[in-house]
């Protein structure tokens, strides 16, 4: 049972009747039978809503920052109609933008009402429960109940670098040869053969083909097919670390997915391992069109956990998915305290099987605070900034030394700059 304002506003004017008209304890009396009789009324004329039919349906997935809607139909099976209000219920980062909605629903029909969905977080946003209040004729009273409809969205991540995908795939068609020309790079493919023109190295003259021919010809390379890539998100504590408004694991996905793309378009295999004490989330085996949504996908519900990644853990997981050399590309924190007791000692069994690259999320406000200069305040925050640089510096030198590519770059820069590192590799043959 529910009681509505109307009813508080029909009892201050029977109060006012009382006051002034017959102030005793009778008139107090009539007047509290009338309303309890308009409530009972009220009770037994409004419809049903416990044998309220309800079924959603809609979208089950939406990128985050894009809105989406979900359907929920209402059938009526019940002698009268249910009027009142509807409240569909979503957990607060779902961003519904109207939960309440009014309902005029005869008997034996069905009525659709639509909740348009705005999320402000990635993962799976679920409906908690729908209410639904059916007031009687003269609207002081009402039933009320709510019903479970479960229905979850899950969203995934924006991947907001796909705008640098275009100038990365022309990258790659110029590296490919589709241009007009093409390259030598130690440990290439070979494509073809063709004629000398001015300019092209020497030491790519094919000299048997040469003297068989009746011009000098050169061999002609692409970048190597067919490799195997393995992104590796590290979802422990250093993923939490906000920089700006946004952890740095939402950083590393945007790079992860544009780095994915690129390198399902040259050719290669990529395969995905969420790890921090177990495995997250992982995809393989998944290529061509099917690569992305499998992505994004088992992305969207990964969120940071507050505990130190088992590096050996996550080194062994990576060694026993991939047999052959592969590129494995671990997007990491370059913490020296982390790194210290964890990833150094296990660097050589895995530099030795495969080839690493590390991508970190670089804080700009640090950059920024190393520059201060204005006052003592700003002059002790400029000595911190300026250490943390160093021990990034000399992080990155330590891997240089296992033969680690790194790639240290702001949220915005880390995916082309990840791409970029990339397609230097694959050109110079090094996957």
């Amino acid at each position: 049972m529910t009681l509505t304002g109307r009813l508080g506003v029909v009892a201050l004017v029977g109060a006012l009747v009382v006051g002034f008209g017959v102030p005793s304890w009778a008139g107090i009396a009539l007047v509290a039978a009338v309303l309890l009789a308009a409530v009972i009324v009220d009770l037994v004329l409004a419809g049903g809503v416990r044998g309220l039919a309800l079924v959603r349906s809609g979208e089950t997935s939406v990128r985050l920052g894009e809105s989406v809607d979900v359907t929920l139909t209402l059938g009526n099976s019940g002698r009268r109609a249910v009027r009142g209000m509807l409240r569909d219920a979503w957990s607060p980062s779902a961003g519904a933008e109207l939960d309440r909605h009014p309902v005029a629903l005869p008997a034996g029909e069905r009525r659709v009402v639509t909740t348009r969905l705005t999320p402000t977080r990635r993962g799976d946003r679920s409906a908690f429960r729908v209410t639904v209040r059916s007031l009687g004729p003269l609207g002081l009273a009402g039933r009320q109940g709510s019903h479970t409809v479960p229905w979850t969205v899950r969203v995934l991540p924006p991947f907001h670098s796909r705008k640098h995908l275009p100038s990365r795939l022309a990258k790659l068609q110029r590296m490919d040869g589709r241009n007009a020309v093409l390259i030598r790079g130690q440990g290439t493919e070979f494509d073809s053969l063709r004629e000398y023109v001015i300019g092209d190295d020497v030491r790519s003259i094919d000299w048997r083909a040469s003297a068989r021919a009746s011009d000098v010809m050169v061999r002609t390379w692409r970048p190597e097919r067919d490799r195997h890539v393995v992104l590796v998100l590290d979802t422990g504590r250093v993923s939490a670390g906000r920089v700006g408004d946004s952890p740095r694991l939402d950083a590393a996905l945007d790079a992860a997915l544009l780095l994915a793309v690129l390198a399902s378009r040259a050719g290669d295999r990529v395969d995905l391992i969420a790890y921090d004490r177990q495995v997250r989330a992982s995809v393989t085996g998944s290529t061509g069109v099917n690569l992305l949504p499998s992505l994004v996908t088992a992305m969207a519900p990964l969120e940071p956990s507050l505990i130190e990644t088992d590096a050996r853990g996550m080194v062994a997981e990576v060694l026993r998915r991939t047999r052959r050399r592969s590129l494995v590309v671990l997007l990491t924190g370059l913490d020296t305290a982390p790194l210290e007791e964890g990833l150094f000692p296990l660097l050589p069994m895995l530099t030795s099987r495969h080839k690493l690259l590390i991508a970190a999320v670089a804080d700009p406000r640090v950059a920024e605070m190393a520059h201060g200069r204005g006052d003592a305040e700003a002059v002790y925050g400029a000595a911190a900034a300026e250490r943390t640089l160093a021990e990034r510096r000399n992080v990155t030198a330590r891997l240089g030394r296992y033969g680690v590519d790194v790639v240290d770059a702001t949220p915005d820069d880390l995916p082309p700059a990840l791409a970029d590192r990339y397609l230097a590799l694959k050109a110079a043959g090094k996957l």
